[in-house]
């Protein structure tokens, strides 16, 4: 078992910027994948970005590139989400999620290649 636990989502204005934390337990974090998705209200959850086991290797969803920089503590357990340059799209809620089966190749973005979730954090952009 993984438990995931997600922080630091929270309101900002646009062009602003936060910071999101998961923390790992339960199993060697660095045997893992981790990804991040968000759901708008209404919407389907989609990929936002993973990264593999070491961290060397990053893939982010077209729409955030060059404003959000995935990154992880393996010291830590812990995989991070900095967003830069924050739009009113971009809110929903923020999951992380752990992929511990590691089937390449790699990036796997679909929600059904993890098999473990956090319970979300909140980001809310005003305009």
């Amino acid at each position: 078992q993984v438990q995931l636990v997600e922080s630091g989502g929270g309101l900002v204005q646009a062009g602003g910027s936060l910071r999101l934390s998961c923390a790992a337990s339960g199993r060697t974090f660095s045997t893992f994948t981790m990804g991040w998705f968000r759901q708008a209200p209404g919407k389907e959850r989609e990929f936002v970005a993973a990264i593999t086991r070491s961290g060397l290797t990053t893939y982010y969803v077209d729409s955030v590139k060059g404003r959000f920089t995935i990154s992880r503590d393996n010291a830590k357990n812990t995989v991070y989400l900095q967003m830069n340059s924050l739009k009113p799209e971009d809110k929903g809620i923020y999951y992380c999620a752990a992929d511990t089966r590691v089937v390449p190749p790699f990036p796997r973005t679909g929600r059904d290649a993890y098999d473990y979730w956090g319970q979300g954090t909140q980001v809310k952009v005003s305009s």
